[in-house]
């Protein structure tokens, strides 16, 4: 397993949106509308959005590479629920679809994790689609668990997991 986690930086935009974007659309095709989906992974979108967090400094990116090439991406940064101040928030953990379930997903959570806790966050929380059994799964295997609070999002049901460091 030859791989590289690397903070994103200044001209990743492409590869966060290019990986965000495909993942997107191999995960959530049968629990998103095909509307909702083509309108969430729209690459300009995509792109201007990370590049847009990139210029600002807002929240941690992370490229994990294979051989040399972005396969999986994560972002964090201080909970976005107001509820929930003391928290960090893993806003997303992406992988291509082409290496899935070969452990990159937990070397990238491992090192987000650690980060979150070096900057001094004892919590932090995710939101997941409740129908994203695959993701949920995950999150479970990585220590995450829900006590119940939900929101919609693009018309679905997401879920909220919480962990403590």
């Amino acid at each position: 397993m030859d791989y590289l986690i690397r903070k994103a930086k200044s001209g990743d935009e492409s590869d966060l949106a290019y990986i965000q974007t495909e993942s997107w659309k191999a995960a959530f095709h049968n629990i998103l509308s095909n509307e909702v989906l083509q309108k969430a992974t729209q690459m300009n979108r995509a792109t201007e959005m990370y590049k847009r967090s990139l210029d600002e400094g807002v929240g941690n990116g992370y490229i994990l590479e294979v051989n040399g090439k972005p396969h999986c991406i994560a972002w964090w940064d201080k909970a976005r629920d107001k509820d929930m101040p003391e928290y960090a928030e893993l806003i997303c953990i992406h992988s291509l679809q082409d290496k899935w379930r070969k452990g990159y997903g937990t070397k990238m959570m491992e090192r987000v994790l650690a980060d979150i806790k070096a900057a001094g966050y004892i919590k932090v929380m995710l939101w997941v689609f409740a129908d994203n059994n695959r993701a949920r799964n995950f999150y479970e295997a990585c220590g995450f668990a829900t006590y119940g609070k939900i929101k919609t999002c693009f018309d679905t049901i997401e879920i909220c997991y919480e962990k403590s460091l």
